[in-house]
């Protein structure tokens, strides 16, 4: 064989090599990006102390839906579970017939909606919906269930009883944030 047609035959399964490669670590590495291990068992955290709700947001991700919720204080206190019923705080009205979402997550956050002035720090009322989460793929709902005795709960609608995870994070603001990401799938 001459070395030209060698060297054609050496170029020529290079580059089938590097298609090759290419092509099968794209989909691997994609299929992979959205896995998860958080499981849909309920978490809690954090410790108690003096803190004031003053906002909740959201937003969407590659992979999951979040909803953010700003403490101001020291107290990063969470329980978030999925629930037959969220109730409102000293109430009790059940909130389901106002969430929307095939499975419902149960939000409690260790802060009052007043501060130690009587000021309100969070201007809603039981059952408000306070997030549009128009177009997110797994976030149906967000609606306020009320403080009362040092907690605050939310009524968190997502498609289904997906996995999700919880966690703090600093602020600038001179308190946490309390995050809650739901998976878009298992």
């Amino acid at each position: 064989m001459s070395i030209l047609r060698r060297a054609m035959l050496a170029a020529t399964a290079g580059l089938v090599l590097l298609t090759t490669v290419v092509v099968t670590q794209a989909p691997a590495s994609a299929a992979t990006s959205c896995a998860t291990a958080w499981g849909s068992l309920p978490k809690q955290g954090g410790n108690v102390g003096g803190a004031n709700l003053t906002a909740t947001r959201t937003g969407r991700h590659q992979c999951w839906d979040r909803v953010v919720f700003d403490v101001f204080g020291l107290n990063d206190e969470f329980r978030v579970e999925y629930a037959n019923e969220v109730y409102t705080e000293g109430e009790g009205r059940p909130l389901s017939p106002v969430t929307a979402g095939g499975a419902l997550l149960k939000v409690v956050i260790g802060a009052t909606v007043v501060d130690g002035d009587g000021n309100v720090t969070y201007p809603h009322r039981p059952g408000d919906h306070v997030a549009n989460v128009a177009g997110y793929k797994t976030l149906r709902d967000v609606v306020y269930g009320g403080s009362f005795e040092g907690q605050t709960t939310f009524a968190v609608g997502v498609r289904a009883r997906l996995p999700f995870r919880v966690f703090v994070l600093g602020s600038d603001s001179g308190g946490v944030r309390i995050v809650l990401d739901i998976a878009h799938r298992w």
